[in-house]
């Protein structure tokens, strides 16, 4: 069992999604508080959950999905940032640092838009509607020539989310790991068989955690804590090609931590990935 000063320092380092951002200007936080005030944006997030969890038996992919994903893609980028991590997308459309994490704060919480159409091939879909919403919502932060710069940045990110696209900016990388990261117990982005006790099920039961904090030699290290082995299977099976094709797979570490029952005790079991 691990030891409780490292307990208390895996804490400390647990993103809290109710603190201030330290981005470059806090142009990210205006953008945030808009988001959250947006009545368009705040209804879709709850319409697109209606094909995925009400008519195909998949679990959340609305409103608290969201709030997970672009919680956590922020703190990554934050580890990334701290790690010297160099970014590609705003760079190389000429928009400013600050506007990194605002395009991953967008992509993150129009990324799964697409769900109002159907399910299926929904990140294709997510690319009209998203792109109707960019347009009314950052002529408020941008001029023209910078709203279609960040508006494509946005997008690529939204259709890179999945595995099928080839991501070509690292602001893209961290929406496609982040949204593998909603893994805990219950939420697990590999569906449920129904009334069945298969693996998807199994594993997606013994994610107890997720932290990401800096590792000892990366800038970042995604460390999962689970009550089964099974659970290597959910990571295995959907974080690791997420990572491998983000252009983040040199600098983000996967730790999966098995911390098991066995009759003297526990015993801990690192895998890493």
């Amino acid at each position: 069992m691990s030891e409780p000063a490292e307990d208390e320092h895996v804490a400390r380092q647990e993103y809290d999604p109710a603190a201030d951002h330290a981005f470059p200007d806090g142009r990210v936080n205006e953008v945030l508080e808009r988001i959250e005030n947006d009545p368009e944006i705040t209804t879709y997030l709850e319409a697109q959950n209606v094909n995925a969890v009400d008519r195909k038996g998949y679990n959340d992919h609305g409103t608290k999905h969201v709030e997970i994903v672009r919680n956590r893609a922020l703190r990554l980028y934050d580890l990334l940032k701290a790690g010297g991590v160099e970014f590609n997308g705003a760079r190389q459309q000429g928009l400013e640092e600050a506007d990194e994490p605002v395009i991953i704060a967008l992509a993150a919480t129009l990324h799964d838009i697409g769900h109002v159409v159907h399910r299926d091939e929904h990140s294709y879909y997510s690319i009209p509607l998203a792109a109707d919403v960019l347009d009314r919502f950052l002529p408020e932060f941008y001029d023209v020539s910078e709203q279609v710069r960040v508006k494509a940045e946005v997008l690529h990110a939204i259709l890179c989310h999945h595995t099928e696209e080839e991501t070509l900016t690292r602001e893209a990388g961290v929406i496609r790991i982040a949204d593998g990261l909603d893994m805990e117990r219950g939420r697990s982005r590999v569906p449920y068989e129904k009334g069945g006790r298969g693996i998807n099920t199994v594993s997606s039961q013994a994610i107890e955690s997720v932290i990401l904090h800096p590792d000892e030699e990366l800038p970042v290290q995604v460390e999962i804590r689970m009550n089964n082995a099974a659970g290597v299977y959910q990571v295995d099976s959907l974080l690791k090609a997420k990572v491998e094709g983000s252009m983040l797979q040199d600098v983000v570490r996967i730790v999966a931590i098995n911390t098991k029952e066995n009759g003297e005790g526990s015993l801990v079991e690192r895998i890493e990935l």
